[in-house]
């Protein structure tokens, strides 16, 4: 099952279902996003199943699955319930609380197919844990994943180009895992470092059958497409030479794009329409404490370069951290502003707020500088609190701000970079309004317009989130 994929058709399922199959386990899979629970084949499949393992791959995912979980033991008791994914052994413990009898991550395919073994051998002793964080995760031979059964791609995300029709987009994984070590960053509790990549042929025979379903784009969702340069240009020209319509984006570090900056334009010429950068900050100060190994200057240079090359650029951010300053704010919106950057920026990465799950290599750090607060089980994050109230103000009202101005059934502009670039607009009134800096009657006027915050009063949207240049607001 899986809870939450960013609306994208569950590779964390259609990956294992294919090793389950092999052993000769019968499968059903099932996106909760897409299918509801009570739906009668998906209220048979969980009272028929001997296991019923959920997908984790974030922090979402993870909070919808301890909410599922006492309803699936109310509907067949006697099943085994399992975790698996990146975030599943972050939360271990509180999974462990909610019923979950085995807990898996990393390299999870191998291992939950020997527990659905077991169980159809009666040879289940005890639980199943995660490996131990730093230790090393397998190598696996992966094989291509198996779709039968999830839900058409036309019911999930689809990329949206100014002036062009919507394109059916396919997703899949070439690499798991990571060379760095970004302080903030989920992956390095659990791969510490550690980097594994996908076969390009089964990589290519996922992107096939995805293609001959309708794909017409392909999202890779590697944590970052050129930890493994070689390995990546052997996908990409495989890609393009056996479909050279469909387009695909990825996933680049600001280091990557300037390390292998001769790589751009090979990207380009083999469909690279999109990449995502995890940019998080415009503060040098802030890109030191997350360890995210490049500058200010850096962005700049990385966004310059890609923009040559004709290649849109995303940037995520987390906007809010317990050394972002109203200051510094400002002047990240301004930046983004100097680069042209208003309309390619999706609105609720001016909202991020820093997220602190277990295992965060952040939290001794919070704990030195004493802004670190109580574990809160019930977001499964720990809580912290700026030294300047003004900073934590000014983030539950941009969160508020953007949470209106794109709820479902708002009134938008003609285009997504109109509608971008009001709410930015809305963003910078906002801030200076927190900073208690005097705005035109003109500025105030186009604040009112853009989106009323009284609406959605004492709403925050989740710490970590992303709308990188799909038809729907998902979250991590």
């Amino acid at each position: 099952m899986a809870t939450y994929e960013m609306g994208r058709q569950p590779f964390g399922l259609a990956s294992p279902a294919a090793w389950l199959r092999r052993a000769g386990i019968a499968v059903e899979v099932f996106d909760l996003s897409r299918q509801p629970l009570n739906e009668t084949q998906v209220m048979e499949a969980v009272r028929g199943a001997d296991l019923i393992a959920i997908h984790l791959p974030m922090h979402t995912a993870t909070r919808l699955a301890m909410q599922l979980a006492p309803r699936l033991k109310e509907l067949n008791g006697s099943a085994h319930l399992a975790a698996y994914g990146l975030y599943a052994p972050l939360n271990a413990r509180f999974l462990r609380a909610h019923g979950f009898a085995s807990v898996l991550g990393g390299e999870f395919e191998e291992e939950l197919c020997r527990l659905a073994v077991a169980l159809r051998d009666g040879r289940v002793e005890g639980e199943r844990e995660a490996a131990e964080a730093g230790q090393s995760v397998p190598r696996l031979a992966f094989v291509p994943p198996e779709r039968v059964g999830l839900p058409p791609l036309s019911r999930y995300a689809q990329l949206e180009q100014e002036g062009r029709a919507a394109k059916l987009v396919g997703y899949t994984e070439a690499s798991r895992g990571c060379k760095h070590h970004c302080r903030h960053c989920p992956i390095v509790p659990v791969y510490q470092g550690q980097f594994r990549v996908v076969a390009p042929e089964v990589v290519l025979a996922d992107i096939a059958q995805q293609v001959e379903a309708g794909a017409q784009h392909i999202t890779f969702g590697d944590p970052d497409f050129l930890n493994g340069p070689t390995h990546a240009l052997r996908v990409v020209r495989g890609l393009h030479a056996r479909f050279p319509e469909v387009t695909y984006d990825a996933t680049i570090k600001v280091e990557h794009l300037l390390q292998h900056a001769e790589l751009l334009p090979e990207l380009q010429a083999t469909g690279c329409a999109l990449i995502t950068s995890a940019v998080e900050s415009f503060d040098d100060t802030v890109l030191e404490r997350l360890q995210k190994r490049h500058t200010r200057a850096d962005v700049e240079r990385a966004v310059e370069l890609v923009r040559r090359h004709g290649i849109a650029l995303n940037p995520t951010l987390v906007a809010f951290t317990p050394w972002t300053s109203l200051e510094s704010y400002q002047r990240m919106l301004d930046a983004l502003q100097r680069l042209e950057l208003e309309a390619q920026v999706a609105p609720i990465q001016l909202a991020v707020r820093l997220l602190l799950p277990e295992g965060s290599g952040l939290l001794e750090l919070g704990r030195e500088e004493g802004w670190l607060g109580e574990f809160n089980a019930r977001q499964l994050s720990y809580e912290w609190r700026h030294t300047d109230s003004r900073v934590d103000e000014l983030c539950l009202r941009v969160q508020e701000l953007v949470q209106t101005a794109t709820a479902p059934g708002t009134a938008v502009a003609n285009s997504v970079a109109a509608t971008r670039e009001r709410i930015f607009a809305a963003v910078r009134n906002l801030t200076r309004a927190v900073e208690s800096v005097a705005e035109t009657p003109a500025e105030a006027e186009e604040d009112q317009q853009a989106a009323p915050l009284a609406a959605a009063a004492g709403v925050v949207l989740p710490a970590r989130a992303t709308i990188p240049y799909l038809n729907e607001p998902w979250f991590c």
